[in-house]
């Protein structure tokens, strides 16, 4: 994804132990700007494994593990003697621009396939952050996951008011985004809705759902929506692949 953005490096060696993203791939995603940006320009000579080592203070295996990522997506390539060149910029990789509006929030994202992992009836709600509304009796537990393009690129977990569940059909689950599952139900009027988002790295069950590495960069999206009875019809929690989605806020 190309930028015209370009972020002056600041001097000295930078702390990567202050984040939990295993070092290789924090380096990985510094170069890979770096070649967006053209700050490494497409047939250009990259630093020397020894010279990008001293500048970042770490060791050489790791900037070859940075390097072998970038090599694998064909962004750089390695001459025996000559040193490494940039082969190409990344390409668009943008699979999924998510909505922070009513209207977009109710839209499937295009070319989206939504898989049923899991689901299970007349559940309690358990603890979950960021509620409002009063908690209905029981609810409605699944879990999605959303392809795009044979690659998974987030996943769902979803609570809906039990009583709610007779009017949503199978093709419902399969087609539509949690909000609309609610708002589709007649007679149910939302009145208000809340929407988090907050910025992890991937655990062990998210890398291995999403097919990314563990401590890659994830946005968890939490969402809300309460009836006009004043329930909470509706709570979903998103885990979107960092590498592939965009968040746009109109500000005015």
């Amino acid at each position: 994804m190309s930028s015209s953005v370009h972020i002056k490096p600041t001097s000295g060696t930078v702390d990567f132990g202050k984040s939990a993203v295993a070092r290789y791939i924090q380096l990985a995603t510094l170069f890979k700007r770096r070649i967006e940006s053209g700050q490494w320009a497409v047939g250009s000579q990259i630093p020397t494994v020894d010279e990008l080592a001293v500048e970042c203070g770490v060791a050489r295996a790791t900037i070859r593990q940075a390097l072998d990522q970038l090599e694998n997506e064909n962004l750089i390539e390695r001459f025996r003697a000559k040193g490494t060149f940039v082969r190409s910029r990344p390409q668009e990789e943008l699979w999924c621009a998510v909505a922070t509006d009513w209207s977009g929030l109710l839209r499937p994202s295009h070319d989206a396939r939504i898989e049923i992992l899991s689901d299970q009836r007349n559940r309690q709600l358990p603890g979950l952050p960021y509620m409002i509304g009063k908690t209905a009796p029981l609810y409605r537990h699944l879990n999605r996951r959303h392809w795009r393009e044979g690659s998974p690129f987030l996943l769902t977990e979803l609570y809906i008011d039990e009583r709610l569940s007779d009017r949503i059909t199978r093709n419902d689950l399969e087609t539509k985004t949690a909000l609309r599952l609610v708002t589709d139900v007649p007679g149910v009027e939302i009145v208000d809705a809340q929407q988090t988002l907050t910025i992890r790295s991937a655990d062990m069950d998210m890398a291995k759902a999403l097919d990314i590495a563990i401590n890659a960069p994830v946005a968890l999206v939490y969402r809300r929506a309460v009836d006009q009875t004043g329930t909470t019809v509706l709570v979903a929690e998103g885990v979107y692949r960092g590498d592939v989605v965009r968040f746009d806020v109109k500000l005015r």
